[in-house]
């Protein structure tokens, strides 16, 4: 059975989502950031980094939202959330999910972890960092709304790993204070996917 170690409203639920979506047979453990949960030497045996999501398979844990979706997507094929006889469309998934992990969440993170990349007692860098965000996670979803969202979903007429990632996000939004009006396909893309069954279990599970 797979296992996956989640915090609500962090980027697992694109995982969960995709477990939701394949059928398999999982389980989940909530980590509790208020509690610092992440940072125990019982979690940090799982994850070094420190960080959600991680997955635990039969071969050993996984981190990185790219690496679990699509080793989820091969392990569970029927789903055809992925090409497996493409390698250009595939790489093309990588590209999307990368792009997501290296840059957007990165200029999401700018909000409210500026501590990571300047020193904590320096406030006005991190009001610095705080104040870009909306520009930057901006210029991020206008992106993907103009070059990369082909339509309805984020690789074309198929549904793929790429969809619970863009969703995921695309949650964070409003409090990022990124401009709706300027994204209305990834608006669209987002109510279309809230609309989902299996989003919605995902979900209920994750803020229960």
């Amino acid at each position: 059975m797979l296992k996956l170690y989640y915090t609500a409203s962090s980027c697992s639920l694109a995982t969960h989502i995709v477990l939701e979506e394949v059928g398999a047979d999982y389980s989940t453990v909530r980590i509790d950031f208020a509690t610092e949960q992440q940072k125990s030497p019982e979690y940090l045996k799982i994850n070094p980094k420190g960080r959600v999501p991680a997955l635990v398979t039969d071969n050993g844990v996984l981190t990185e939202t790219p690496a679990m979706l699509v080793y989820v997507a091969q392990r569970f094929p029927q789903a055809r959330l992925a090409p497996m006889d493409d390698p250009f469309f595939f790489a093309q998934i990588q590209s999307f999910n990368s792009y997501l992990c290296s840059s957007v969440h990165v200029a999401h993170a700018h909000r409210m972890r500026g501590h990571r990349w300047v020193d904590a007692d320096d406030a006005h860098s991190i009001a610095a960092m705080k104040r870009k965000v909306p520009e930057s996670v901006g210029a991020g979803f206008e992106l993907i709304e103009r070059e990369m969202l082909k339509g309805p979903w984020v690789m074309g007429d198929h549904y793929t790993v790429c969809d619970p990632y863009l969703f995921t996000l695309a949650q964070w939004l409003e409090k990022d204070g990124v401009d709706l009006a300027r994204i209305p396909r990834v608006v669209d893309h987002r109510r279309r996917m809230s609309e989902r069954p299996t989003v919605k279990k995902a979900i209920a599970e994750e803020t229960a």
